[in-house]
């Protein structure tokens, strides 16, 4: 039973919901609260709401009347820590729906889900099939995977021997493995540039909001979920969402989620649209806000007409 303790008005209404653990979950909360309906916004990997924030107030501008509704993933933002046992997708999906459950126990709900958010979506609706159709009446999958994160770009990454020692290290000396990760990140930061934005151009303030929430993020939350994303597999949630609209979108130079991993999905979801932002890398949300907040938007548009009809767009 998850519970909710409201603590600001603004910038967004803050909540705290409480998830099956007891680890408390950090939510923001944006339009009317008697909306037609739910957006649910779920971030990334090492990423925290923030990374959301012009995605959220092009779509409140572009479609009046939703609520959005963003939440911090445990060990991320202002999300309390967890054990790192805990880190997996499994309890993440069970994390959602404590927030679906304390936000929005009823009316239609759209979830949109980043990168690790985007499998969260799916981890979600494989648990609970009945509310596909029911409750969630359409889904976008952004720079995201159904399965095999670990066999097409930087995902291959993730099958390196090192990676056991280092989650290890991680456990034994978390302080030590966080200042050398700091460290790494300012080394690595053209790689990282290229791996998350791909070939477009980005202002340096994206780029800035980007390494902080990377730098903020701690080295045991970091390191303890590259094993979930190794054995990922939410190819059984596919066609579940079959049942209503559904989009898939990836940009074009996206090295950790490339676009084959769209591809797949959407051949795997009947009717579903598929997006492909030409130049666009992984941080897609960062990099191309208002295309995505427009992408959402008929979605939403989709939605209320209860149109399935697909379309590929590039």
């Amino acid at each position: 039973m998850s519970t909710t303790r409201m603590i600001a008005a603004s910038p967004g209404r803050r909540v705290t919901v409480v998830a099956d653990d007891g680890v408390a979950l950090a939510v923001r909360e944006y339009g009317p609260r008697d909306a037609e309906l739910t957006v649910v916004l779920a971030h990334g990997h090492c990423l925290r709401t923030e990374s959301w924030a012009d995605v959220r107030d092009a779509l409140l501008r572009e479609y009046a009347g939703a609520r959005v509704v963003c939440y911090d993933h445990r060990g991320h933002g202002a999300s309390a820590a967890a054990p790192y046992q805990s880190y997996h997708l499994d309890q993440l999906g069970r994390d959602l729906s404590a927030v679906l459950d304390a936000l929005a126990p009823s009316g239609p709900v759209v979830l949109a889900g980043h990168s690790m958010g985007g499998m969260t979506v799916l981890t979600y609706a494989a648990q609970n099939p009945h509310e596909i159709g029911t409750r969630i009446v359409g889904v976008a999958l952004l720079a995201t995977a159904a399965s095999g994160v670990a066999d097409a770009g930087f995902g291959r990454l993730l099958r390196n021997p090192a990676i056991p020692m280092f989650q290890r290290a991680v456990r034994r000396a978390p302080g030590v493995m966080h200042r050398a990760k700091l460290l790494a990140c300012k080394l690595f930061a053209p790689v990282i540039r290229v791996a998350e934005f791909g070939n477009r151009r980005v202002g340096p303030q994206v780029l800035a909001l980007a390494n902080a929430m990377h730098n903020e993020t701690s080295i045991v939350t970091m390191a303890s979920f590259l094993s979930a994303f190794l054995t990922y597999d939410r190819t059984d949630a596919l066609p579940l969402l079959s049942r209503i609209p559904t989009v898939v979108l990836c940009g074009s130079a996206d090295l950790m989620t490339p676009p084959s991993h769209a591809l797949e999905m959407a051949a795997g979801i009947d009717g579903s649209s598929l997006v492909i932002l030409d130049g666009a890398g992984h941080s897609v949300i960062l990099e191309q806000p208002r295309e995505v907040a427009e992408v959402l938007a008929r979605l939403l548009a989709r939605v209320r007409r209860g149109d399935r009809a697909g379309y590929v767009a590039a």
